[in-house]
């Protein structure tokens, strides 16, 4: 029997990567091991709970202001100790947090294979988004298995000289977590709030963004906001203290927009299915958001999601007030614009890219999912 160790760390990681444990675990020929190391706590334990996947291995590594060299160091060495107890065959690594860059070098110290979810994504600007970019390149040059979501993510990778025999187009796992998540009798007190107005759904945390770029891009939803009274906006918060400023201070006394205390992955995909736009500089909300026909604003001067860009699910309006205001504007104004943009064909996956990845794992011949 095959042993897997999956590890992961954060909130978006867990949304992905549990549908993925999930169907593991249905596989007979596999021994699963699942290790958070909760470089985000209470946001990773969320979705543990909704997926209901309790992990044999907890790092409890977070704490209080801690740096990327806090968490780079604790789950390196912390890693380590169960590697050595496991000893598995494969780890399972996803994405481009720093739990999957330190996971990945404390495989190779150890000569144990890596297979990497979500492989191939790329800005090629090491510091946007930072330090995420450094992060899936890093671990692209340790990985056996590439799990690439879509066919350019495999192009990437092909240019970066992996073999092609180590690349498997699977589509993104994070449409496989929709499947469990998404319900048509789904009722929330905030959404009884919003009733017939158009939801705007907000998300906002990244690094490269904190400080005067979130004030920009609040200041210009705020705007926005304001002069549409058929719109009422809810931003689930994250917990990051300098987020949580500028957010109240931007958004003071403005009764359209509500702040609510982050929500479950449950909660979060259930608000986008039912979001008449969305702004974000997330990553997952790129891909998640066009499966319900939503568009999607990405508040980010980069993205590494180019198939949406090219897709036209997605706009990139950087950080610039006045762009995003007037982006933002233009597609409720427009509604030839936004219908455009929400009847495009969602380039991401068809909802089986988990049941792809364990096909692999086991040996299995697989179809490679592609996009049209």
């Amino acid at each position: 029997m095959k042993k897997i160790l999956v590890v992961f760390g954060t909130r978006p990681e867990a949304i992905k990567i549990c549908p993925l444990v999930l169907e593991l675990r249905k596989r007979s020929s596999l021994k699963i091991y699942v290790c958070v190391t909760a470089q985000h706590r209470q946001m990773l334990d969320q979705v543990l709970e909704s997926f209901g996947v309790e992990p044999d291995y907890d790092l409890n590594i977070m704490k209080d202001s801690q740096s990327l060299f806090d968490i780079t160091s604790n789950v390196l060495n912390e890693v380590r100790s169960v590697l050595n107890t496991v000893e598995p065959d494969l780890v399972l690594i996803h994405g481009d947090t720093s739990t999957t860059f330190a996971t990945a070098l404390s495989c190779f110290y150890c000569k144990i294979p890596v297979g990497h979810v979500e492989a191939g994504l790329r800005t090629y600007n090491i510091y946007s988004p930072y330090p995420e970019e450094f992060n899936r390149e890093a671990v692209s040059l340790l990985s056996k298995y590439n799990f690439a979501p879509t066919p350019l993510a495999k192009e990437n990778l092909l240019r970066e000289g992996k073999s092609a025999e180590s690349i498997f187009v699977t589509g993104n796992t994070v449409i496989d977590a929709i499947k469990y998540t998404v319900r048509d009798d789904y009722r929330h007190p905030e959404l009884d709030w919003v009733g017939d107005k158009k939801l705007i759904f907000i998300t906002a945390h990244r690094r490269e963004n904190l400080g005067e770029p979130m004030h920009h891009m609040f200041r210009a939803i705020r705007r926005v906001i304001d002069e549409h009274p058929e719109c009422k906006a809810i931003y689930p918060i994250h917990l990051n203290p300098i987020v949580r400023e500028v957010a109240y201070f931007e958004f003071r006394g403005c009764e359209n927009i509500h702040i609510i205390e982050p929500i479950d992955v449950f909660d979060c995909h259930n608000f986008e299915a039912r979001s008449y736009l969305c702004l974000t500089d997330s990553g997952g909300i790129q891909e998640e958001c066009p499966s319900f026909g939503v568009p999607v604003l990405v508040m980010r001067d980069t993205t590494e999601r180019y198939e949406g860009l090219n897709a036209g699910t997605l706009k990139l309006v950087g950080t610039n007030e006045e762009y995003i205001y007037k982006t933002f504007n233009f597609l409720l104004d427009n509604k030839e614009a936004y219908d455009k943009m929400s009847q495009a064909c969602n380039p991401y996956g068809d909802g089986n890219a988990c049941e792809r990845i364990a096909d692999i794992i086991e040996g299995k011949e697989y179809t490679p999912w592609k996009p049209w």
